[in-house]
């Protein structure tokens, strides 16, 4: 089939207003180059937000702002313990290497379906919710692995405990207690919710 192209840099943009924003440099290239080639090029790839067949954008699902903050509170203390010396500030490098790629991975696809609940609490749905499903499909497929992090990070913070009595420095033994506190969250709340999530979408679409 043969696609129909705009024939000027202006229709391009008003047809892909609200799905592309040109940046500064292909707008200047577009103005000042001579060459046909690569004015086509230009259009060619403007051009594809009109593709009838092209996917809308996925709906996004940011992590709720209350985990988003609770995370970075623990990571600022986290931060503070690895800068104490001793056997606190090595103590708590080691909890450090165990929760950064575990924080990541939770962002990454285990936190995010949580920002549906609202939503779907109230009975409403949209045919966009969909795209949550590889989130939700990937924790179901990779949560023994995450609640075995969950056991790795736990006996670090015991020994972040430990460090902390023999130093004196009990506001480490605090932040280790509330980040054992947030892993039981995660496993009895938050992975379960976010799992459901996943399933009341399927149940809904029929699948």
């Amino acid at each position: 089939m043969i696609r129909r192209y705009p024939d000027s840099f202006a229709a391009v943009l008003q047809q892909c207003e609200e799905i592309f924003r040109p940046g500064i440099r292909e707008l200047d290239l577009y103005q000042t180059t001579s060459s046909k080639v690569v004015r086509h090029w230009i259009l060619r790839r403007l051009c594809w937000c009109l593709a009838p067949a092209r996917k809308e954008h996925p709906m996004e699902f940011p992590i709720p702002e209350s985990l988003k903050i609770e995370h970075a509170e623990l990571h600022a203390e986290l931060v503070d313990a690895t800068t104490a010396g001793g056997r606190v500030g090595e103590a708590a490098k080691e909890v450090a290497r165990r929760l950064h790629r575990h924080f990541v991975r939770e962002e990454e696809f285990a936190l995010p379906p949580l920002a549906l609940l609202g939503v779907l609490a109230t009975g409403k749905f949209a045919s966009g919710m969909a795209d949550v499903l590889p989130l939700t499909d990937r924790l179901e497929a990779e949560l023994s692995g995450m609640l075995g992090e969950h056991k790795e990070i736990v006996a670090a913070l015991g020994d972040l405990v430990a460090a902390a009595k023999a130093e004196n420095m009990p506001k480490y033994t605090v932040f280790a207690q509330k980040l054992v506190l947030h892993a039981r969250t995660e496993e009895e709340v938050l992975y379960p919710a976010a799992i459901l999530v996943g399933r009341y979408v399927k149940r809904v679409l029929g699948r």
